[in-house]
């Protein structure tokens, strides 16, 4: 069953069995380390994240019966990395699985994703060597192991997929100057178009100093930042996962509002991040938007690109042909009126973590931040966005959008007085590997959240 109307070839659907088989592996390693159970329980009672949501890498014996069970489930033989099989399952989100001749066949190893394993260690007091030199792509170590060769980890990646000791390196100065200048990058400009042809060169001389996928995931880290400087919700949650060493490794998905003028700019510089176009959103004829959703295969980022769109537009390549200026705003073009390009100076409109959905629900309302009503509530995928922060919008975004006629005087009046909604921290719980989105409910929050009605 899918619960989006997707317009490119893409239908997810539910897999339990795929879950099962992740299920099963995560509960052989938690019955064999106590310091495994110990943080899984931490990460579910103290920031509302499940131990699954956070697996990178499964390990496996070739001869254990998971492994076949895995591959009945989905997961494919994609490459061979330094001696170990790598699966993927792209049905749904799934930790890759790695088989190692070397490991017991009753035995389970796991590594977890965290932002900077170092700092994993200094959270938790582990005295730890970390193998490799801190320029590596890929750094890994070892929290917890029993005497038959259950292992726990963590890992922390920087543009790079495999699953073994790798001699891969970056450079450690290049790979700041990218990011300072994506963090430091104008937002604030006055002419949008000179901001993504800035946007653009930064990305270029990126590309060229650290490559394509170190570029795009240090220029996520940046918006995640920006974004966090603008939302409490954001910025709490995110200190919270800190307490527990793991940042924001539980992220799925960034999400975009952009004015139609410039969404055209906005799908080029992701593509020329290494995102590509998946499904595409439309909510119908009185809904007034859509969406592209597009992905970066090797660091996971995942975007969420709302536009105003009419019934007629969705039958063309929207992202690619660009979209003119329409003669009325709906609520994400009245957003972006508002509060400037989520690409430029508003920043995202939401984050999207995945979460136990009632376990952060009641964590973050102790830690005074209320939670909107679901607006999905399956049993595959609950989503709920935290109360809006209501921004002050400039005056002369008001004058402009007053001198079009895109909203009333008495509107303006109460824009200048009260502000405007501007981000969200959005609650996530996928179940079975759900990868997909609920249309219906997208439209529903969508419509919530029209700075008219707030």
């Amino acid at each position: 069953m899918s619960t989006g109307v997707l317009t490119a070839q893409v239908e997810w659907t539910p897999q339990p069995q795929a879950e099962s088989v992740v299920r099963s592996a995560s509960e052989r390693v938690l019955a064999a380390l106590a310091p495994a159970r110990e943080l899984a329980q931490r990460l579910l009672s103290e920031v509302g994240v499940r131990f699954t949501d956070v697996i990178d890498t499964i390990y496996l014996s070739n001869r254990s019966p998971l492994l076949t069970d895995a591959i009945g489930a989905g997961w494919q033989l994609v490459a061979d990395d330094h001696g170990l099989l790598l699966y993927r399952n792209t049905t749904g989100v799934f930790p890759q699985i790695a088989v190692d001749s070397r490991i017991p066949v009753e035995c389970v190893s796991i590594d977890l994703k965290v932002e900077s394993v170092s700092h994993f260690l200094f959270i938790h007091g582990l005295q730890r060597a970390i193998p490799g030199d801190v320029n590596h792509v890929w750094r890994r170590a070892e929290i917890a192991t029993d005497e038959t060769g259950n292992r726990l980890a963590v890992v922390e990646r920087h543009g790079w997929q495999g699953s073994a000791n790798t001699r891969d390196t970056i450079d450690l100065v290049a790979r700041q100057r990218a990011y300072e200048s994506f963090l430091l990058r104008p937002r604030q400009v006055d002419n949008d178009d000179d901001g993504f042809s800035t946007a653009d060169r930064l990305v270029d001389a990126a590309i060229a100093t650290v490559g394509r996928d170190i570029a795009c995931e240090l220029f996520f880290a940046a918006e995640r930042e920006f974004w966090m400087n603008r939302n409490r919700a954001g910025k709490l949650q995110y200190l919270r996962q800190q307490s527990l060493g793991i940042g924001w490794a539980n992220h799925d998905h960034h999400t975009y509002r952009s004015s139609r003028q410039h969404f055209k700019q906005l799908v080029a510089i992701w593509e020329k991040l290494g995102l590509v176009c998946r499904e595409r959103f439309y909510a119908g004829k009185q809904a007034g938007w859509g969406a592209q959703v597009m992905e970066q295969s090797v660091t996971g980022i995942v975007t969420f690109n709302d536009v105003d769109l009419s019934p007629d537009e969705l039958m063309g390549d929207f992202s690619h042909d660009g979209l003119q200026p329409g003669a009325n705003l709906g609520t994400v073009g009245l957003w972006c009126g508002l509060h400037g390009e989520s690409f430029l100076a508003a920043g995202m409109h939401h984050l999207e973590a995945m979460f136990s959905f009632e376990d952060l629900k009641v964590q973050l309302q102790q830690q005074g931040v209320g939670v909107m009503k679901p607006f999905t509530d399956f049993p595959y995928l609950r989503q709920a966005f935290t109360e809006g922060e209501r921004w002050a919008v400039p005056g002369h975004r008001i004058d402009r959008l007053l001198s079009a006629n895109f909203i009333t005087p008495e509107q303006a009046a109460q824009f200048r007085e009260h502000g405007a909604i501007g981000s969200h921290l959005e609650n996530l719980e996928r179940n079975q590997g759900f990868k997909g989105f609920n249309q219906t409910g997208v439209s529903e929050i969508i419509a919530a959240t029209d700075p008219r009605k707030n």
